[in-house]
């Protein structure tokens, strides 16, 4: 189990804690199947599911396993662990608890106090450790691997539904276990749509074609965008294409611990903002990568987080245009003592297919 939960029941002041989500369920116990809950007090680690993980569970954790069923359900196991306990506060998962799932602990468990951990829990996962960056690394190799597949496979006339399977299958077959997320795959004015569904649009003569798209390698994620032109770039889109650019290399190269999230984000956005497309540019400069595709710390203008060694980070600089189209950039980065490392390969210069 992760050391610094103990610090964290400490910390809080309270006799146990409850752990529901399934990211920070693997992150503490090492279990992968994610149904289930843990409780951890500094007498007892159990961790709680039900007999389609129970022999799973104890190969990839060193928690006392309990089964749930029937006649032993959920909230009656951990009842016990609590009565063992003679447990009066239970930390909970306030900020990914469901209402009801909240409402049916409280009515069942005998707890007088219980005590939201608010994000608390989720900034244990902030600094990765030696291990977690090497599946992090991999991760991001493995989406290097795909973009360079797919330079030799994009032809105009494919649809982007095409493009986003091929996408796909090459990361599968470069040693994906699965997606970050759904691939983003947009050409031509569909581009000009951050979170664009890739649909049956065919690639067109002198289209934008944004790929944003990201692989699980060992539970962990990794996060990728380049943008290519299908035929030769016009004035305009070499304009856009070069602003965005170098709004992700002064930012990245910007980056040192100490830092705050808000300070990278308004390298790149006073840069975009003074070549006169600030309001082009909406979402965040980026975002922490893990177990899960979206954590924090967050390059945002509002993210006071400081940042750390060893924290992952994405910069991802973009420009959208309505009707015309746009540009996304992003590489996934390792913070470290005295800058950064970049844990994407893949060229950065404008590619013309």
């Amino acid at each position: 189990m992760n050391d610094n939960v103990n610090g964290l029941i400490s910390q809080k002041n309270i006799d146990a804690l409850l752990i529901t989500d399934p990211y920070n369920m693997r992150y503490i116990s090492g279990f992968r199947g994610g149904e289930g809950v843990l409780y951890i007090s500094r007498n007892q680690h159990v961790l709680i599911t039900d007999s389609r993980y129970t022999e799973a569970a104890g190969k990839e954790s060193d928690f006392t396993v309990a089964e749930e069923n029937r006649e032993n359900p959920r909230t009656e196991l951990l009842s016990k662990c609590i009565s063992q306990d003679h447990a009066r506060s239970l930390g909970y998962e306030d900020c990914s608890m469901l209402c009801s799932d909240f409402a049916m602990f409280k009515k069942k468990l005998n707890v007088e106090t219980w005590v939201p951990m608010g994000q608390t829990v989720n900034e244990l996962r902030q600094i990765k450790t030696p291990e977690e960056l090497d599946y992090l690394r991999k991760a991001e190799s493995i989406g290097d691997a795909a973009f360079t597949a797919m330079l030799n496979f994009i032809k105009e006339g494919q649809t982007e539904l095409e493009v986003a399977a091929r996408l796909e299958y090459e990361m599968k077959m470069n040693g994906a276990e699965g997606f970050s997320f759904d691939s983003i795959v947009a050409s031509g004015i569909n581009s000009s749509m951050p979170h664009a569904v890739p649909s049956e649009k065919k690639l067109e003569n002198g289209d934008f074609l944004t790929m944003d798209f990201g692989c699980i390698y060992k539970g962990y994620c990794s996060d990728m965008t380049r943008t290519v032109v299908i035929g030769k770039a016009d004035s305009r889109q070499k304009e856009i294409y070069d602003i965005v650019l170098r709004a992700h290399k002064v930012s990245m190269a910007a980056v040192k611990p100490g830092m705050k999230g808000c300070e990278v984000d308004k390298v790149a956005r006073d840069l975009i903002t003074e070549a006169g497309y600030g309001d082009c540019f909406g979402h965040g400069l980026g975002h922490s990568v893990g177990l899960y595709i979206h954590e924090e710390p967050r390059f945002s203008m509002t993210d006071q987080t400081v940042l750390k060694a060893n924290m992952i980070e994405t910069i991802e600089p973009g420009i959208y245009v309505p009707g015309f189209g746009g540009v996304r950039i992003e590489d996934m980065i390792l913070i470290t003592e005295d800058g950064y490392e970049d844990l994407a390969h893949s060229p950065k210069e404008l590619i013309e297919l």
